[in-house]
């Protein structure tokens, strides 16, 4: 939301500059001195190069002006199809001059753009004196936003400011008509409300919402989101989050999902990992960043979980349990009736602690970790039948996400050995279950 507050904040400061100095000279002015005029008392401002294509001036339905093919910085960071700016003339010769509107058509906006609006639109003058420039209304069309590795938009944009220049309502909504963003002064403070049906997260993972409803306030350095509920991957999400920008990036916040299908949810989080089920959780998360693009990898969080039936793909327990010898058992797929447990992200490395699995014909349970580099190790205990006997067999976790893979421990192993050579037929279950108690009396991890 960092972005999205500096662009209703900083768009219409920025169009003000960019029109200012064309306002100010009398219509008189030959069109040919016009424009080098404007580029350069702009590029001065801004203190960044700024181009203009054309200037046209009309007098229907009312006198205004239209400037086509306006560029700002190096690499073009902002360019501009088209602004349309109606000047109120009796205000020509005033110390204020005052636009009516101004209507900006395909406006793109790049990240080094979002990044420069706070200096662009920065106040100058003593405080207290009166504005150069007011502008009474602020029209976008097909707007795009270019961030670092996506993009908001297409979007058009409405702003209404009063006499000080501030917003007194502002909205945004997207051209396909998934999003709507509405912004209002209440207070000190500014009230926003946002609904979308169908909409894709345009950053981070690519979330997909059914239904999304925010309400929060904010301000210039924060805003506190009170109330957010959504309806996603056939299941709701309920809760609240705090994000402040003053010194870098904070976020905290916590949200009870329910019911949340992970059949196509987990690919996007994980791409290459594969697992069904209905999930229950109680995330609370916080994070600290420098920016926007370090938020992800900083994010904190915990929360224990409940998927109920459901098939965790890629390894098959109850087989690598039966598999005594050998490398361990890649491959195949795991059902379960309930998969439970506690799990703690910290900086792109998970720990799973407490899980238990429960089917019909399984039992299992452990801790298991993922690295940063999506790295798996741990230890599951399962519960099987082998030749009529019930046993526990601990298995070593280890592979990454997308390459699962479950061994026998080396005590199992050779208790299974020993079981064999003592009860030919029926003393392999004993000598697993044996195995794995000499290996927890001496403490052995291998």
């Amino acid at each position: 939301m960092k972005w999205l507050k500096r662009i209703l904040v900083g768009l219409a400061a920025l169009a003000a500059l960019l029109v200012a100095a064309a306002v100010a000279i009398p219509f008189f002015v030959s069109i040919d001195d016009y424009v080098p005029r404007i580029e350069k008392e702009v590029s001065e401002k801004l203190k960044e190069p700024v181009k203009i294509g054309k200037i046209r001036l009309s007098g229907l339905p009312v006198p205004h002006a239209v400037i086509d093919g306006i560029t700002v910085g190096k690499t073009d960071d902002l360019k501009v199809g088209k602004v349309t700016v109606t000047p109120e003339l009796s205000s020509l010769f005033s110390a204020t001059k005052v636009i009516r509107s101004i209507e900006i058509d395909s406006l793109v906006l790049t990240q080094k753009a979002i990044d420069k609006i706070p200096v662009w639109s920065k106040q100058e003058g003593k405080p207290g004196e009166p504005s150069a420039v007011r502008i009474g209304s602020l029209r976008l069309d097909d707007a795009l936003v270019k961030l670092d590795k996506t993009s908001f938009g297409p979007f058009d944009a409405r702003v209404r400011l009063d006499e000080k220049g501030q917003p007194e309502e502002a909205s945004i909504t997207t051209r396909d008509g998934k999003l709507k963003v509405i912004v209002k002064p209440e207070n000190s403070k500014y009230a926003i409300s946002a609904s979308a049906k169908g909409w894709k997260v345009p950053a981070g993972p690519p979330l997909v919402f059914d239904e999304l409803e925010i309400r929060g306030l904010a301000t210039l350095t924060d805003a506190n989101f009170s109330q957010v509920t959504a309806k996603l991957y056939g299941g709701t999400a309920v809760g609240k989050a705090t994000v402040s920008w003053q010194k870098g990036l904070q976020l905290k916040g916590n949200v009870d999902l329910a019911q949340i299908e992970l059949t196509n949810l987990v690919p996007i989080i994980s791409p290459g990992t594969k697992m069904s089920g209905r999930l229950n959780a109680k995330p609370v998360f916080s994070a600290n960043a420098a920016d926007g693009s370090q938020l992800l990898p900083a994010l904190h969080l915990e929360t224990p979980f409940d998927v109920q039936h459901g098939v965790l793909h890629g390894i098959d327990i109850e087989k690598a349990a039966m598999k005594l010898i050998g490398k361990g058992s890649p491959g195949g797929e795991t059902r379960f009736d309930q998969l439970s447990g506690h799990v703690v992200r910290d900086r792109l490395a998970y720990k799973f602690t407490g899980l238990k699995i429960s089917s019909g014909v399984l039992a299992a349970d452990g801790d298991v970790g993922i690295s940063p580099r999506q790295e798996l190790s741990g230890r599951v205990n399962a519960k099987v039948n082998a030749l009529g006997t019930s046993a526990t067999v601990a298995l070593n976790v280890s592979g990454t996400v997308q390459s699962p893979s479950a061994f026998p421990t080396g005590g199992t192993v050779a208790g299974a050995a020993i079981g064999t050579a003592i009860l030919p037929g029926i003393g392999t279950g004993v000598g697993a279950k044996a195995g794995q108690m000499l290996e927890g009396l001496f403490g052995s991890k291998k």
